[in-house]
């Protein structure tokens, strides 16, 4: 799953891999978590984030 999510990142979304690079080397990282921390760390608006939460509703 998580390969998965992070291929949709990078392909629709065009988060770069330094971008998930930072956020996996977070203390709490978790695939469940990615889509939060990216937020967090200012990588994805609002919008992209809810992109992300409906692609995984669908996945």
């Amino acid at each position: 799953m998580e390969a998965r999510l992070i291929k949709f990142l990078q392909e629709e979304l065009a988060i770069s891999d330094s971008a998930i690079a930072t956020v996996k080397r977070h203390q709490e990282f978790s695939a469940t978590l990615l889509p939060m921390l990216l937020w967090q760390y200012g990588l994805v608006t609002l919008e992209e984030l809810d992109r992300i939460f409906d692609w995984l509703e669908t996945a």
